[in-house]
């Protein structure tokens, strides 16, 4: 019987299946690699054709965006300043309303209360983003003003708002998974203590799920940050160098957009911008990923 146990375990058709499982775990691992160095060889080849004529000085510090102008500028800071300032609004509304979303369904929500809540999340976060972005500039704006009258058409407030909206479920979701994934002796510890529920939830959960609430915050931050059609639809397309959420402003999604619908020619000066732009939007994303990464480290570290 050992005999045929040994045959079994070393047979070659179950050797080379194996192998062939493997083979196919590691391409499958290996393409998601080779695909994200290849976008950023692309945006890096693209990149160095626009910085052979701006140099990153300019490109840095300039106030200006008017690379389609007869007296074009090309300072980035106007786009880099609308994408995180419609960023910041729309964190202000996703992650403290994700945030007690998430509590509730984990420590207080009902099973049935729950089933029902979730699917609505998820039905949140299956919207078509030019659904928000209409939502945004139809129905928020026009709110907004009555509120501020002298509140412009196109702004920022409003497609933060909308974007935070939008974001909540992706908040929400992963920072309940992480809640869940506590220890259940954790809390009864703390109920033994004489704590309360609210307490137990507040003061014992939500430190010791705070490594994967924070990484639900780098996903909503990253998808903050990547959203197009809502920034282009309600934000407008001026890209001016401010800080104030209630004025129009382009951000460096909406002006990629903007361009890639144009004519321009390939390799162009005015064409190169949008790489340059896309490597900028990389950037960010990946200060706000490390950051993630690092902030979950230490919480994962003292919990």
């Amino acid at each position: 019987m050992s005999n045929g146990k040994s045959h079994l375990s070393h047979s070659p058709m179950r050797l080379a299946k194996e192998r062939l499982v493997e083979a196919i775990l590691f391409l499958a691992a290996f393409a998601s690699v080779a695909i994200t160095v290849a976008i950023v060889g692309i945006l890096l080849y693209e990149s160095l054709g626009f910085f052979r004529h701006v140099s990153i000085v300019e490109f840095l510090t300039d106030t200006q965006w008017t690379p389609l102008f007869d007296d074009a500028h090309y300072g980035i800071l106007p786009l880099a300043a609308g994408t995180l300032v419609t960023t910041g609004v729309a964190l202000a509304v996703a992650i403290p309303l994700g945030t007690i979303i998430a509590i509730y369904l984990s420590e207080f929500a009902p099973h049935k209360m729950r089933e029902i809540i979730k699917p609505f999340l998820e039905l949140l976060g299956a919207v078509p983003t030019v659904v928000y972005g209409y939502f945004a500039l139809i129905f928020v704006t026009p709110l907004l003003q009555k509120i501020m009258p002298d509140l412009s058409g196109f702004n920022m407030l409003s497609a933060g708002l909308v974007m935070g909206i939008m974001i909540i479920p992706y908040v929400s979701s992963v920072s309940e998974d992480a809640m869940r994934a506590v220890p259940m002796h954790m809390r009864e510890g703390s109920y033994a203590m004489g704590a309360t529920r609210f307490q137990t939830s507040v003061r014992v959960v939500t430190p010791a799920a705070f490594s994967g609430i924070a990484a639900a915050y780098i996903l909503g931050i990253s998808r903050a940050v990547g959203e197009t059609m809502v920034v282009a639809i309600a934000a407008g397309m001026q890209p001016n160098l401010t800080w104030d959420p209630t004025q129009p402003a382009a951000t460096i999604t909406a002006y990629i957009v903007q361009v890639s619908l144009g004519d321009l020619p390939h390799g162009s000066i005015g064409y190169q911008t949008i790489f340059a732009a896309g490597l900028t939007l990389m950037l960010i994303t990946l200060i706000f990923n490390i950051g993630g990464y690092l902030l979950t480290k230490r919480f994962r570290e003292v919990y």
